[in-house]
């Protein structure tokens, strides 16, 4: 899979204010998509002529989900695997009402067998947790609340 391709994908799908997106060669696909506003990714990958498919989502649909999440959310950015510690064993990164300052390390996303670590871009306490701790996550979903 070509991640540039991906990237190029998900940014049409955001300048466009699409919901979806999909491309199809022969047994080959991908399909890019957004729900309640928020962008999220699919496995598949096309190199060569394609379908493209795509609507607008609702302004209803945005103001709910934005109206669910409380003070600043931080969204993953990519799409992996959701861990709230460094280790099965060790403590979580962060629980809710803990303190955190930019550069607090949040949490670790695991993309590709490299585990990245996803840090605070504002000082604030955890208000949520939005994920449970091995949980698949996609792009642009949200991960944690700050307040």
């Amino acid at each position: 899979m070509d991640i540039r391709k991906l990237r190029e994908l998900i940014e049409l799908l955001k300048e466009a204010d699409l919901t979806e997106i999909e491309l199809r060669e022969g047994d080959a696909s991908i399909r890019v998509s957004r729900q309640h506003g928020l962008p999220a990714a699919a496995a598949g990958f096309v190199t060569k002529s394609a379908t493209l498919t795509a609507g607008p989502s609702t302004p209803h649909e945005e103001r709910q989900a934005d109206e669910a999440l409380v003070g600043h959310v931080v969204h993953s950015p990519m799409v992996g695997t959701f861990y709230r510690s460094p280790s099965p064993a060790a403590k979580p990164f962060v629980e809710v009402g803990s303190t955190v300052k930019p550069g607090d390390v949040l949490c670790i996303i695991e993309a590709m067998k490299m585990m990245n670590p996803i840090e605070a871009d504002r000082a604030g306490v955890i208000s949520a947790i939005l994920v449970e701790n091995g949980e698949p996550v996609e792009f642009g979903q949200p991960l944690i609340s700050i307040t």
